[in-house]
């Protein structure tokens, strides 16, 4: 039978101002990516976010990006490797810290926004984000990673177990990266649409690709970005029309089902 995960960038409030439906995620998806004080966040924040993915069976993984909150962590700021690794490794700390709190292990590490995005395709900043994670959670840590980019490659070159991940609602280039956020095809907003790519990407392990032939592509974890305006409907219908076609959902790390 085939098995899947799926994936949510969530936690992406601030204080008093919340993004996204969080509740309504939880209760859906089987891994929650936690934003920790980079792109967003802050400590009452993730204490939050981690409270509801204990109540609801939901594993844990570490969701750090550029400190940019401004930006929401998809502008690309020119860090030096050092940088990175100092940017990464405190993000990292700062959820397990709150984890500890509550109770709540931290599975995984999953890069967010534009520093994903820089990873997949550059093998430097692969490498440090790598050490970082390495360095703070040990050689058994898991890296959730974009299929079949230098950040998943490092990954597996560092130890490090690599989950690959495709997603619901992103287009892609014929390269196998995330097409660019504003260029046409980047987002997928029709539900239907994204349920149907991903059936049929199940079926064949190819991926459709904007301006080009469909691609392979591996995959142990779906993602669905936590602050679109359909997220909590995508993911709903995604969900449904998985396990309709024999899909079995569960976390990769383990947690529920």
């Amino acid at each position: 039978m085939k098995q899947i995960d799926l994936n949510a960038d969530l936690g992406e409030g601030f204080g008093p101002w919340s993004l996204g439906d969080d509740v309504g995620m939880m209760q859906v998806v089987t891994s929650a990516n936690i934003a920790c004080g980079g792109h967003a966040s802050d400590p009452t924040t993730m204490r939050k976010t981690l409270l509801l993915a204990r109540e609801n069976g939901v594993a844990v993984g570490a969701h750090p990006g550029f400190a940019d909150r401004e930006g929401f962590g998809r502008r690309l700021i020119p860090l030096t490797m050092e940088e990175v690794e100092n940017l990464v490794a405190s993000q990292i700390g700062a959820l397990m810290g709150m984890a500890a709190l509550v109770g709540v292990p931290v599975d995984y590490v999953k890069p967010h926004g534009m520093l994903n995005n820089w990873a997949a395709g550059n093998r430097e900043a692969s490498d440090a984000i790598c050490r970082a994670v390495k360095a703070v959670m040990g050689p058994d840590a898991v890296m959730l990673a974009v299929s079949e980019t230098e950040l998943e490659h490092a990954a597996r070159d560092h130890g490090l177990t690599a989950c690959s991940e495709i997603f619901a609602d992103r287009g892609y280039t014929p390269q196998g990266q995330l097409v660019p956020r504003g260029a046409d095809g980047a987002m997928i907003h029709d539900v239907q649409q994204a349920v149907s790519r991903l059936l049929g990407f199940l079926e064949s392990g190819l991926m459709p690709t904007v301006g080009g032939a469909p691609i392979p592509l591996n995959a142990q974890s779906i993602c669905i970005h936590g602050d679109g305006p359909n997220a909590y409907e995508t993911a709903k219908s995604l969900r449904e029309a998985l396990e309709s076609d024999g899909v079995t959902i569960r976390a990769f790390g383990g947690g529920r089902t």
